[in-house]
């Protein structure tokens, strides 16, 4: 499976540019969709699952034109949406089995068996006769998966699946979702989420203001920021001096004043040492690197 996105861009009736030529190539296996809030994730998601057409720019799937193809396209797709809802008065079987006719498995039997097979695989074969709107937040995400992927499809979509979940139930979302990756699929992760990402995808993207800033590895992005984060021993008042000068990461008050993760080219006059990197740094040396030049230019 390939997704090949080409010079893809997005304006809305209203003069919002939400994508500015977009050129991303995807293959089987996990790959993450990272950005600030309003970067264009949402927007490039809609056009990929066939909810809106872009302004400009050619997407294939598998060889398949997006304009062109989007019945057969919509048949490999499964998507999970940032807003999942469902019919409050069914339970839960009953609302996969609603996916189920909606997906084309017109057969009972096939769609009973496909409903009790997903409902084992995300963990919520014991909740199947209880009412869909009286899951927990994390079961509720479970079910969007289980919908999403009902009717076997090679291309998965799911867009800031994690928001609102409490740490552990997102830490059992990554790893179904990076079970479901072992297969023939792509699966399309697009999140704020920093974790969700490092945790869980081989490849990536990272969008700002709807264009394209990197794409590769999370490990060659993490690369980028290596000698470029620092810990710092601070006092007060140096405190207040960094938080204006420098993009905090983090920061812990200690006996003697605050020990200081931050992201920078280098410190001056400052206690501290550089150590290494994760993707939360990277990310955010990268980002705040990036806003500069596109600010100086």
């Amino acid at each position: 499976m390939k997704i090949t996105i080409d010079q893809l861009s997005k304006i809305y009736p209203n003069g919002n540019r939400a994508l500015h030529d977009v050129h991303l190539e995807i293959e089987n296996g996990m790959f993450g969709l990272l950005g600030p809030n309003g970067a264009g994730k949402s927007s490039l998601m809609r056009i990929l699952v066939t909810l809106m057409k872009p302004s400009h720019g050619k997407v294939t799937m598998n060889g398949l034109d997006l304009e062109k193809d989007r019945k057969e396209i919509r048949k490999m797709l499964g998507y999970l949406p940032q807003d999942f809802r469902f019919f409050s008065k069914l339970k839960t079987y009953e609302f996969l089995d609603y996916a189920a006719r909606l997906a084309g498995i017109k057969s009972g039997k096939r769609r009973a068996d496909a409903v009790d097979r997903m409902l084992e695989e995300v963990g919520l074969f014991e909740a199947r006769d209880r009412q869909a709107n009286r899951l927990s937040g994390g079961m509720k995400r479970r079910l969007g998966i289980a919908q999403a992927l009902i009717n076997e499809p090679k291309i998965i979509i799911v867009d800031e699946p994690t928001t609102g979940l409490d740490p552990e139930e997102r830490i059992r979302f990554r790893n179904l979702l990076s079970t479901i990756s072992t297969k023939d699929v792509i699966i399309i992760l697009s999140t704020h989420i920093v974790g969700d990402i490092s945790s869980t995808c081989k490849s990536m993207a990272l969008l700002n203001q709807g264009e394209l800033a990197y794409s590769g590895s999370p490990d060659d992005l993490v690369e980028q920021a290596v000698g470029k984060v620092w810990l710092i021993n601070a006092s007060e008042r140096e405190y207040q001096e960094i938080n204006e000068k420098y993009p905090v990461i983090s920061n812990v008050p200690t006996s003697e004043g605050w020990e200081i993760q931050l992201v920078a080219d280098e410190i001056n006059g400052y206690n501290g040492h550089a150590i290494d990197p994760n993707l939360e740094h990277a990310y955010v040396y990268f980002m705040e690197s990036r806003l500069n030049q596109w600010t100086a230019g």
